[in-house]
């Protein structure tokens, strides 16, 4: 990809350090130091305009987020959109949002082994010839590495437009082990869900009647547990229903 960033992007970048980390790598193993408290970390890799980060810090401001992105002119502009972002809720520093400069291919060298909660990946380059499947981002290279930087509460959140990619990622994830859930073929089947906030790419899609597929893999040893226990209420109370029926059919 290349971008055409403005004249002095760099500079502007640089003044920006109450939001932007042009070399995150500093921060490792003290990421909470910069956001000056212990709240979780959800991380957005590949952030594009950072359309989704911004608004998932206004939307959960009890969470902390980082987006990445390797490109200057996105980070640019993704520090335009969360200043924009926040600055509707009357806040001129966005609070709870860090907009690192880095390569995913780094990841270890910028998060400690058990900083990162949850991890996102938002319509990602779907690299459609088979000799590049390696540069995926659902590819197990890349997903041993945010496995090492997750814990015990993380999860992966992977949205794509691309059903090959998607096809490839569940297969990757079942390959590994993984625990998945929530898989959707058409997120937005019945319509827009206002659960999920969306990104540039997702409302470009939409508005193209392209199916948004979407999955959920739990990872770390206490997100498998609280989802082992969801699964067993789940079945629970189905038999419980089943069981009314019943008595209702004798009756």
């Amino acid at each position: 990809m290349r971008l055409r960033g403005r004249k002095g992007i760099r500079e502007n970048l640089e003044q920006q350090t109450d939001l932007v980390v042009l070399e995150p790598h500093t921060y490792k193993g003290r990421w909470h130091e910069f956001f000056g408290n212990d709240r979780p970390i959800y991380v957005e890799l590949g952030m594009g305009k950072g359309q989704f980060v911004s608004r998932m810090s206004a939307k959960y401001p009890d969470v902390n987020f980082i987006g990445m992105d390797m490109y200057d002119e996105l980070v640019r502009r993704a520090s335009d959109k969360a200043r924009k972002v926040w600055a509707e809720q009357g806040v001129d520093s966005p609070p709870n949002v860090a907009l690192a400069r880095a390569n995913i291919e780094k990841l270890e060298e910028i998060f400690a082994p058990g900083e990162i909660t949850r991890v996102y990946l938002n319509f990602s380059d779907p690299w459609p010839k088979a000799r590049h499947a390696r540069r995926r981002l659902t590819h197990h290279r890349f997903v041993d590495k945010y496995i090492g930087v997750m814990n015990a509460k993380g999860e992966i959140h992977f949205k794509t437009d691309s059903e090959t990619l998607f096809e490839f990622s569940l297969n990757s994830f079942a390959d590994m082990g993984l625990q998945m859930t929530n898989i959707s073929l058409n997120l937005h089947r019945n319509g827009l869900n206002e659960e999920h906030v969306m990104t540039e790419y997702e409302q470009k899609f939409m508005g193209k009647g392209m199916n948004i597929h979407r999955v959920e893999v739990v990872i770390g040893e206490d997100a498998l547990q609280a989802y082992q226990e969801r699964k067993l209420a789940a079945q629970q109370a189905e038999a419980e229903v089943a069981d009314q029926e019943d008595d209702d059919t004798d009756e």
